[in-house]
């Protein structure tokens, strides 16, 4: 009986990580309903909320995404950081399955759009091409990223949308397409413990949250061990954090880590 149920457990990952693949490669993008437990994402959040504010209160007359929105580096300092956002068996079968079993997490941030938001222009999510003479070349995928709600997210504070299918095309193609409708921009509206995973090449903004609280969406970025750009500020991971974490996680983490103190 016990192996019979392991068997289906196996049976059913392997189903949904196979269903979800897909998805990322017609689509550019694949959202893991109710895959988070609410009690960690409410834990994540509340720890959250303070380090927010108090960026905020340096920073709000110099929103660094666009008028009223704001990128903070996520901290390590648990309940914010929990190793089942990193490791979750069924997401990184999925991350592995579009990239390769070496992959790295190496960025760990917060995007919160507040009420006066606009819609962001329409973007990927990296500055150069790996190879600049020849920009639209097709390659395997090197980067994905992972998002998740810290509030419900809905079409009032501002979801992501994304234009499925122009990972795909060239760039300019894909603007095109998007300028003349021939592909649409559709919102990604979130439930607490919803995964978003998604291509960073697919066309995508921020939209308006006219709503008075603040939407924060995590991020997690994996890419291929051989891939580094430092395109965003992140934090370092605290000793103790990091001398809890296993070895084979530990080489999956990207980030600095602060130094061992002495005491004397």
């Amino acid at each position: 009986m016990v192996l019979s149920n392991w068997l289906a457990t196996g049976n059913k990952l392997l189903m949904i990580t196979t269903e979800k693949i897909l998805e990322l490669q017609g689509n550019g993008y694949c959202v893991l309903k109710a895959h988070f437990a609410p009690g960690l994402i409410d834990a994540c959040r509340e720890a959250f909320w303070p380090v927010f504010q108090e960026y905020l209160a340096g920073h709000i007359e110099s929103p660094n995404r666009g008028p009223h929105r704001h990128f903070v580096p996520m901290p390590f300092k648990p309940p914010c950081f929990a190793p089942e956002f990193f490791f979750d068996e069924q997401l990184l079968s999925i991350v592995r399955g579009m990239m390769d079993d070496r992959v790295v997490a190496d960025q760990w941030g917060c995007d919160t759009p507040l009420r006066g938001s606009d819609y962001q222009g329409i973007h990927v999510d990296y500055q150069h091409p790996l190879f600049g003479e020849a920009p639209d070349l097709s390659l395997p995928v090197y980067m994905l990223v992972v998002s998740f709600g810290l509030v419900q997210i809905t079409p009032d504070n501002g979801p992501i949308e994304i234009a499925p299918g122009t990972h795909r095309m060239s760039r300019k193609e894909a603007l095109r397409a998007v300028a003349v409708s021939e592909i649409g921009m559709r919102a990604v509206p979130l439930e607490i413990g919803d995964v978003l995973i998604r291509h960073p090449w697919a066309l995508h903004r921020g939209t308006p949250n006219t709503t008075e609280t603040p939407r924060p969406l995590v991020t997690i970025r994996y890419v291929r061990r051989w891939y580094a750009d430092n395109s965003r500020d992140v934090s370092s991971i605290p000793r103790k954090v990091w001398e809890s974490l296993t070895p084979e996680q530990r080489t999956m983490m990207r980030f600095p880590v602060e130094e061992q103190v002495t005491v004397n």
